[in-house]
């Protein structure tokens, strides 16, 4: 036991020192912030023993080995001296399910500042003439409806207004689904808020415009992935990738069931209801891009911004993507390490961006093929190999940035999409230890995280099974991990 508590203790020390420090972006919406400094982590101790291979496979027979699982592929390594402990079928690509988002968590990790923050903005463009219409063809937006003040119509008298009346507002998201209509509890961390916005707006002297208008148009192409199946939006597993969302598209903060097909107008309409609470009459709505890309605050005439609020950090957001296995988090993460780097923020560069960062941190790609970020399509293929060889490199000393992908991984019986497992008998014996990214499909079931063993030693590990998900499933998996977990090898 000795050696086991302590590697627990390295383990614990590793991921909750020193800081993130990644490079800043130019990125429009995303705010950087200076460079904090970076911590190296302790080092793992070398003095135990590496895990016999032999004893390592005999050990995960049985559990592999169950009808549950079909045939199943998968890796363990040591992760100090990086020694193969079991290997099936790693080395050719499968479908990775949920366990993807290691990939996307390591390229925003690694793209962005530790302090970034999406930041989204809201501008004012004034009528032509005070008080007169907005000119045609200013708008390239749909308007689906007059929005009075008590939300039945176009009724009411504004208040005095500080600004000409009229014009237009102009929504413009930075690909921050955790934007909330929420004025209370809203199940992020620090959220940015419709709320906030709307006083922002109203603190500006604004009290009426004839059109509020969400420009979504930072990300670009599809909003749904080849291999998507067609109920994932009414199912509620992900809304359709638009750079504006509030609350990932849900009906309301914290709902269950279907997502918006339009979150771009969905977000638009829930802050129209904002601003009437914060006095400021919307008179329609709809959804376009703003003409002059960023605006103008000099009195050019441009849009002007009036308002702002800013995301939690990208590693708070990293870390619930992770920890929630949220889609939408995902695909925005995605499409922002695209445009970062100069790509397209759509499916295409999103895959070719976060496949590039893991070239560039040394890990082998051979065989990945992606079609999102989020791990949802069918079509994803990647390595087993690919995926512990990302655990390993944000487990060393030489990329600190990573820390987060760790500590944001679900921990068995107690967060995350493992909150609910390893309480039965046959598991217990990992709760607590075993900590790791799941991921179900119609085709695959997959677990790809790490564990201490009874000697101490940190094994890394993924594994695959290609059948869909169940109760029978999950808890086949988590044995697996359990046996590798008591394992004294």
């Amino acid at each position: 036991m000795p050696g086991r508590v302590g590697g627990l203790t390295a383990i614990a020390t590793a991921l909750l020192a020193g800081h993130l420090s990644v490079p800043p972006t130019d990125s429009p919406g995303i705010v950087p912030a200076p460079r904090p400094a970076a911590a190296p982590f302790p080092a793992l101790d070398p003095t135990l023993r590496v895990a016999d291979p032999a004893a390592v496979s005999a050990r995960l027979t049985r559990p592999l080995a169950n009808p549950a699982l079909g045939s199943p592929v998968g890796l363990v390594i040591d992760a100090l001296s990086g020694t193969t402990l079991f290997d099936r079928g790693s080395t050719t690509a499968v479908a990775p399910a949920s366990t993807l988002k290691t990939v996307v968590a390591a390229a925003a990790l690694t793209t962005f500042d530790a302090r970034t923050t999406l930041t989204t903005r809201v501008f004012h463009t004034p009528p032509a003439t005070p008080g007169g219409p907005v000119p045609d063809g200013q708008v390239a937006a749909s308007t689906v409806g007059a929005v009075g003040a008590d939300g039945t119509g176009a009724a009411g008298t504004p208040p005095p207004a500080a600004a000409p009346p009229g014009g237009t507002l102009w929504l413009v998201g930075a690909g921050d689904p955790t934007l909330t209509a929420a004025t209370g509890p809203a199940g992020y961390p620090a959220p940015a808020r419709l709320s906030e916005l709307a006083a922002q707006v109203r603190a500006a002297g604004i009290t009426e415009v004839d059109r509020l208008v969400g420009d979504g148009t930072l990300f670009t192409g599809p909003s749904t992935a080849t291999g998507w199946r067609d109920s994932y939006v009414t199912d509620g597993n992900v809304t359709p990738v638009s750079a504006l969302e509030a609350d990932g598209g849900r009906t309301t903060p914290g709902a269950t069931g279907p997502r918006s097909a339009t979150p771009d107008l969905a977000a638009v309409n829930a802050f129209a209801a904002a601003l009437r609470r914060a006095g400021v009459r919307v008179a329609s709505t709809g959804v376009g891009a703003m003409p002059g890309g960023s605006g103008s605050t000099d009195g050019s005439g441009g849009p002007r911004q009036v308002a702002e609020a800013h995301s939690p950090p990208v590693p708070l957001l990293v870390e619930r993507m992770l920890t929630y296995s949220d889609n939408d988090l995902a695909e925005s993460l995605g499409r922002l390490v695209a445009h970062a780097r100069g790509l397209p923020a759509s499916f295409d560069g999103a895959t070719r961006a976060v496949l590039d960062v893991l070239r560039e941190l040394g890990v082998p790609t051979a065989g990945a093929n992606l079609a999102d970020t989020s791990g949802l399509s069918t079509a994803n293929q990647i390595a087993p190999a690919t995926l512990v060889a990302l655990l390993r490199t944000a487990v060393l000393p030489g990329h600190p940035q990573l820390r987060t992908l760790l500590t944001g991984l679900p921990v068995a019986g107690f967060s995350g999409t493992l909150g609910d497992r390893y309480n039965a008998p046959d598991t217990r014996a990992g709760a607590g230890d075993v900590r790791a990214k799941t991921g179900s499909l119609r085709i695959v079931t997959s677990l790809a995280g790490q564990v201490v063993d009874t000697d101490g030693r940190l094994l890394l590990f993924g594994f695959f099974a290609p059948v869909e998900e169940a109760g029978s499933t999950r808890a086949a998996l988590d044995q697996v991990a359990v046996a590798l977990a008591s394992c004294g090898c």
